[in-house]
C-alpha cells in the first residue's frame, strides 16, 4: 500500500522480537504508546525465548514477522516482488541493492531486499513513517522499503551495529535517513564524523523507567566474605558473548584470596555458555558459580536485591562488537547495588570511578580480582557506592528525558510531514 495523505502512524522495525535481551527497546516503544503515538512492530526473526517480559505483555501495537528466511515463505516473497516491481520507487531500491552487494556478496544482502520486499507491500496506508533499531541489517531492508514506497525513515543506533557496520554503509544510511540517535556519547561522536549532516546524529540516553521497579532495599545483610555460611553474593547479567568479559570474570573470581567466601550467579543465554560452565570447571571454582540460563525482568530485579555486588566486565570483542551503556547496569544501580564495571564504551557515561562503582580497563581480570576483593570485605563501601548510583539514575539517567526527545521527534513527523511523500 501506498502512504495515505494523512498517515498517522509509525512502523517501528527490529531484528526480533520480544527479545529478553531489548529491554531499553521494549520500554521505549511501551512508553511512546502510553503517550500516544499509534506503533506498530515488525520483525525480521521470530522470537527464540520462551519467556516474555511483562512490560512486552502491555505494548499493544501489532507485531508483524517478516520471512526469516525468503525460501519459507516463496509466494509471499513473489508476491512482494512483483508489486514492488511496479513501483516508481523499484529502480531507486534496486541501484541501492546493487551498489551494496558489489560491496558484500552475501546472501544476507539478497534476504535484506526480499524481506524489504515484502515489507513494502504489507506495510498499511496509515504508516507514513519507519524508524529503526539497529543500523546494520534491519536498517537495509528499512532503507530498501523506504526507497520503494516512498516513506521516511529514521533510526536508532546502539553498540554492534556502530562498531562492525562497515564505514561506507553507515555513511550512505546516514545521508538517507532524516535524523537518527544513539546511546552514548562515544557512539555519537562516531557517526556525527561519518555523517554529511552531523546535527542529524544526536545523543539520547535509554535512561531507566523507574516506575516499573521497587524502591530499593532499605538495608542489606552486612556480608564482607568472612562467614562461609553466608558468602558475599556476585551477581552479572548478559548474553554470554565475547564483549561481555564473562571469561575475564571468572578468571578474576579463581583468583581471589580463599579466606574470601563468595557465591557467584550469572543470567542470561548465548553462545559462550558451555565454554564459560567448562571454564568454572577447570578452574575449580564450578561449586562457587550458578549459570541460570535467561530470565524474565522480574526474576532479574528480585537477585539484584538479593545480592551484595554486580560485575559487568565489558571489553571489545575481536570483531570489533561492543557494549554501549548496557541498561542492565542502571537496573542494578535502581535497587542500590554496588557496581564493578569497566572504563570502556559508554560505561563511564553513567559509572563514575570511586563515585557510583569501580571501573577497572577492560580485559584486565588481575584488575578486575582486585576490586571484587576489596569491595566484597567493605559492606560500608558498597553502599556508599549504590546510594551514589541510585542517585544520579534518579537525576540524570531517567527514561523521561529521552522519550521526552522521541515523542517530539515523532510528532513533528506525524503531524506536519518530513517532506512530501513521493507517489510510488
Amino acid at each position: 500500500m501506498l502512504p495515505s495523505p494523512t498517515a498517522r502512524r509509525i512502523a517501528v522495525v527490529v531484528k526480533g522480537y520480544p527479545r529478553l535481551s531489548e529491554t531499553f527497546i521494549a520500554q521505549e516503544i511501551l512508553a511512546l504508546e502510553q503517550r500516544g503515538l499509534g506503533l506498530e512492530i515488525w520483525s525480521l526473526r521470530h522470537p527464540t525465548e520462551k519467556a516474555v517480559h511483562p512490560m512486552n505483555r502491555q505494548i499493544k501495537g501489532r507485531a508483524t514477522y517478516l520471512p526469516e528466511y525468503l525460501y519459507e515463505e516463496p509466494l509471499r516473497v513473489l508476491r512482494g516482488a512483483l508489486w514492488s516491481l511496479r513501483r516508481n520507487g523499484f529502480g531507486l531500491a534496486m541501484n541501492a541493492f546493487w551498489a551494496d552487494l558489489r560491496r558484500d556478496r552475501t546472501a544476507n544482502r539478497i534476504r535484506r531486499l526480499g524481506q524489504a520486499f515484502v515489507m513494502a507491500r504489507e506495510l498499511p496506508a496509515d504508516v507514513g513513517h519507519l524508524h529503526v533499531h539497529y543500523l546494520h541489517t534491519p536498517a537495509s531492508v528499512v532503507r530498501y522499503a523506504a526507497l520503494l514506497t516512498g516513506r521516511t525513515w529514521t533510526y536508532s543506533a546502539h553498540a554492534k551495529d556502530i562498531w562492525t557496520t562497515p564505514d561506507w554503509e553507515k555513511r550512505e544510511k546516514l545521508a538517507e535517513a532524516l535524523w537518527g540517535v544513539t546511546c552514548t556519547a562515544q557512539g555519537a561522536e562516531h557517526l556525527q564524523a561519518l555523517s554529511p549532516s552531523p546535527e542529524r546524529v544526536s545523543l539520547v540516553y535509554h535512561g531507566l523507567d523507574l516506575s516499573r521497579f521497587p524502591a530499593p532495599p532499605e538495608s542489606r545483610p552486612v556480608r564482607d566474605g568472612s562467614d562461609p555460611a553466608d558468602p558475599v553474593r556476585i551477581v552479572s547479567v548478559g548474553r554470554a558473548v565475547s564483549k561481555k568479559g564473562l571469561g575475564d570474570l571468572l578468571q578474576a573470581l579463581a583468583a581471589l584470596p580463599p579466606d574470601l567466601h563468595w557465591r557467584f550467579a550469572h543470567v542470561g543465554g548465548g553462545d559462550l555458555l558451555n565454554s564459560l560452565k567448562a571454564q568454572a570447571q577447570a578452574t575449580g571454582i564450578a561449586d562457587k558459580v550458578a549459570f541460570l540460563g535467561p530470565k524474565t525482568q522480574p526474576d532479574i530485579i528480585a537477585l539484584l536485591r538479593e545480592a551484595d555486588l554486580f560485575v559487568l566486565p565489558s571489553k571489545k570483542a575481536v570483531s570489533g562488537d561492543r557494549d554501549g551503556l548496557p541498561n542492565v547496569l542502571m537496573e542494578a544501580a535502581s535497587q542500590k547495588l554496588a557496581i564493578v564495571a569497566t572504563d570502556f564504551a559508554g560505561i563511564p557515561e553513567f559509572i563514575r570511578h570511586q563515585a557510583d562503582g569501580e571501573l577497572v580497563p577492560p580485559g584486565d581480570w588481575e584488575a578486575l580480582s582486585n576490586a571484587i576483593n576489596l569491595l566484597a570485605r567493605e559492606p560500608k563501601r558498597r553502599e556508599a557506592l549504590g546510594e551514589s548510583a541510585f542517585e544520579r539514575l534518579r537525576r540524570d539517567f531517567s527514561m523521561e528525558g529521552g522519550i521526552d526527545d522521541l515523542e517530539g521527534r515523532f510528532r513533528r513527523l506525524i503531524d506536519t510531514g518530513a517532506r512530501d511523500q513521493v507517489a510510488a
